[in-house]
């Protein structure tokens, strides 16, 4: 990976390569830890954070969620994000990963007693999924693995453990020739991706399932946001992954995978097998909120 200068520490920054925990850190053996990614990108105004504000509050809802007690409070580790950009003199875009952990010091399933630790990363990262994956579309199966049921885990909670599934799904589909996985929840219906939210397009209407059983997204909620600004019709409902293969258009959403076509579902072509109108609007709407070129948006940026 592309390694930075500085990473953000319980309150100091020190060197990347000294960042390093025991190896009976609690967090490791037993997956309890918080974590966002954020990305930051190269405006004509310079540096800016997107939506800074609603993944530091997802960050600590998270951990509440799983019952730790973060050791910064909520001002400190936003402040941390900043201090991070500033000190390492990126000049690319950058992904942000804060993460809310428990330290050496406690075993045992029981973690309250367990020591919280609380760090900022930031490294140099282009498209997830890849730059022609953002133009051209990527392969994606039906997971055999099921999404996390709701009544086994906190699926509202951006957790370590949660993405243990999402693994197993990348796993299974990179093996199997394809790019990335659709997780299907306990009832059959279309979930979310291994780490993105999933939209459809029908008709000239844009479908995207209900978070009942996913993560609650900040880039889901920005795309329809601009689909409203665009007068799209919008609908909220479950979605089966045989609608999948007879849509219009489909495509993933994440802070990683930004807005990245799906061109075919388990080996059927999605509508014309490229990126479509709706989608190519919408993702072209979305780099110019992020990159500071919408007016109406700039409130969603922290600039350095």
């Amino acid at each position: 990976m592309n390694e930075a200068k500085y990473i953000w520490m319980d309150g100091e920054l020190i060197d990347w390569k000294d960042a390093k925990v025991h190896i009976l850190t609690h967090t490791v053996h037993y997956g309890n830890a918080v974590f966002e990614g954020t990305r930051a990108y190269q405006t004509e105004d310079g540096l800016a954070i997107f939506r800074l504000d609603d993944h530091c509050k997802r960050l600590f809802n998270s951990a509440k969620i799983v019952a730790i007690k973060p050791n910064m409070d909520y001002e400190t580790v936003r402040q941390a994000h900043i201090e991070v950009l500033r000190s390492n003199g990126f000049t690319g875009n950058v992904y942000m990963r804060p993460l809310i952990f428990l330290g050496y010091g406690q075993m045992g399933v029981h973690h309250v007693k367990a020591p919280v630790r609380t760090a900022v990363a930031a490294w140099e990262w282009g498209a997830y999924l890849g730059d022609e994956g953002l133009e051209n579309g990527i392969k994606v199966c039906t997971s055999s693995i099921t999404r996390n049921p709701n009544r086994s885990t906190f699926g509202k909670a951006k957790a370590a453990a949660n993405y243990l599934n999402s693994q197993m799904a990348k796993y299974e589909a990179i093996e199997n020739g394809f790019e990335e996985a659709l997780m299907l929840d306990e009832n059959g219906f279309a979930a979310e991706g291994t780490g993105e939210c999933l939209f459809i397009v029908r008709d000239g209407v844009l479908i995207s399932p209900p978070n009942d059983n996913s993560l609650e997204s900040i880039t889901q909620d920005t795309i329809l946001e601009l689909a409203k600004d665009a007068n799209i019709p919008i609908e909220r409902r479950n979605i089966t992954r045989d609608e999948i293969y007879i849509c219009d258009e489909a495509f993933f959403t994440g802070t990683a995978a930004e807005v990245t076509p799906i061109n075919s579902l388990d080996h059927r072509v999605v509508g014309n097998g490229a990126r479509g109108p709706m989608t190519e609007q919408l993702q072209s709407a979305y780099f110019d909120v992020v990159f500071g070129r919408n007016e109406k948006y700039k409130h969603y940026l922290t600039y350095i």
